[in-house]
């Protein structure tokens, strides 16, 4: 990392220590912070892990009288509010201790941690370096995305569904070593099994990269295992019962957490994302949380007003009062008969009556309807039509 990267960057807030605290009182609020945020103790969390590397490049600084000096002075001359230098580095090319490149995965130059880290965590011999190779390898599995289809009936109802799935997942051959049976992979040389390389910037920090011999890995693997490759990686298949909820929508995204491919390095999986797709219905539509349904309605009905049965989703009906005088494409609303909401409400059914006008009539309703007609004789109900368009 660049030296502008960290211009702004207060050492002694990092370690919350003031400007004149002792190198012991520096210690132990190093070694305090180091316990707290060292990855060992917060696996897979990326927020620790580059906390801990700031306050181990803190350390680094303030440990040593020569760099602290000259950090100070430095500080001093540009307000004590953050410095920056031509070129990315202090004059003279860096602290008084900098190698150009280290196997040491934070950056810090020539400062070596292993003896101080080494008594911070109990239960586990091994250095700093060691830990960090554990840690440097861990991945989060990655999320897997699928679909399934649903009814529009099981939509409304919700259902558990059987999904098979073949996903991302370590090597049943070699257990995600990457190695064949009977061997087992050596720690990376270049990176001494942090995944990371460093190499000085000409300044006080250093620029950290992906080691290139492992790939990131911190492991190199001399006999590969013939079923990955090498790789560690493999398919798995499996078959899973999801639940989709009621009132699910169509092109609804559902989580299921820790169901997508296996993580490395005991981290966690990763999450299924399941498209949900709902088939269409011949009776019943939706808007929002509604369900909507057109109900025929006869001329006679709808004239001289009528109780009619609507069906609905539950298998049931209800009853609409149909208002004398009802015209064609009207719309009812029958409140808490939609889709279920998460809240345990539900949406409302909205009904639109269409006039059943019939082609073909009986004797006696022909006679019936030339009986209306002779009756309105001289009422024309296309006269208020004309009335308005100003051709009365």
């Amino acid at each position: 990392m660049s030296a502008n990267d960290w211009a702004n960057k207060d050492f002694y807030q990092i370690l919350g220590v003031s400007k004149d605290a002792g190198a012991d009182e520096i210690k132990k609020a190093y070694r305090k912070l180091a316990r707290e945020h060292h990855p060992d103790s917060k696996p897979g969390d990326a927020k620790a892990e580059e906390r801990f590397k700031s306050v181990a490049e803190a350390y680094s600084v303030l440990s040593s009288p020569d760099k602290r000096k000259e950090y100070d002075e430095q500080r001093s001359m540009f307000g004590g509010a953050g410095f920056r230098f031509p070129g990315g580095g202090f004059p003279g090319g860096g602290f008084p201790g900098d190698r150009g490149t280290s196997g040491q995965g934070t950056g810090t130059g020539g400062f070596d941690f292993s003896d101080l880290l080494g008594g911070i965590f109990s239960g586990g011999g091994g250095t700093t370096g060691q830990r960090t190779r554990t840690t440097s390898r861990a991945r989060r599995g990655a999320d897997v995305e699928t679909q399934a289809r649903v009814t529009f009936e099981q939509s409304f109802e919700g259902v558990t569904i059987p999904l098979r799935m073949t996903s991302d997942a370590a090597c049943t051959a070699c257990h995600g070593t990457g190695a064949r049976s009977g061997s087992v992979p050596r720690v990376c040389p270049h990176c001494e099994g942090s995944g990371m390389t460093t190499s000085a910037s000409g300044g006080l920090f250093s620029m950290t990269e992906t080691c290139a011999q492992c790939h990131g890995r911190g492991l190199v693997v001399d006999d590969p295992c013939p079923v990955c490759m090498g790789s560690g990686r493999g398919t798995s298949s499996r078959t899973m019962q999801v639940r989709v909820p009621a009132g699910v929508r169509d092109g609804q995204k559902i989580k299921v957490k820790g169901k997508g491919a296996s993580g490395e390095g005991g981290a966690p999986a990763g999450d299924l994302y399941v498209t949900v797709s709902v088939s269409g219905h011949p009776v019943f539509g939706r808007s929002g949380d509604n369900l909507t349904v057109t109900a025929p309605v006869s001329f006679t009905e709808a004239a001289l007003g009528a109780e009619i049965k609507v069906p609905t989703l539950s298998a049931g009906s209800v009853t609409l009062k149909v208002p004398p005088g009802t015209p064609n494409g009207r719309t009812f609303r029958l409140r808490g008969k939609g889709m279920p909401r998460k809240d345990g409400t539900r949406g409302d059914l909205l009904v639109t009556v269409e006039v059943d006008v019939p082609s073909v009539l009986s004797k006696e309703s022909k006679a019936a309807l030339e009986a209306l007609r002779a009756a309105e004789a001289g009422t024309d109900p296309r006269s208020e039509l004309f009335r308005r368009a100003g051709r009365a």
